[in-house]
C-alpha cells in the first residue's frame, strides 16, 4: 500500500468524520442515516490515519504532492 492521499485529503477526511461523531452524539442524526454516515465517517478515519484510499486505486487518482528533489 503506497500511500495516495495528500495531508488536505486527510484533514477533510478527519474533519468529516468528527463532524458526523459530534452530530451523532448530539443527537441530531439517528436511525438509518447515522449508521451510514457512521460506516462513511469510520472510512473516512481510517483512511486519514493510514493516508490509502483505495477507491482512488481504479481511478488512477492520488492528492499526494510529489517532493521535488534539491539540487
Amino acid at each position: 500500500m503506497k500511500p495516495n492521499m495528500g495531508i488536505e485529503d486527510r484533514v477533510i477526511r478527519l474533519l468529516a468524520a468528527i463532524v458526523v461523531a459530534v452530530l451523532y452524539g448530539m443527537g441530531y442524526i439517528s436511525g438509518t442515516l447515522a449508521i451510514i454516515l457512521g460506516v462513511v465517517a469510520i472510512a473516512f478515519f481510517v483512511t486519514s490515519l493510514i493516508g490509502w484510499c483505495p477507491m482512488y486505486l481504479p481511478f488512477g487518482l492520488a492528492t499526494l504532492r510529489k517532493k521535488v528533489a534539491d539540487n
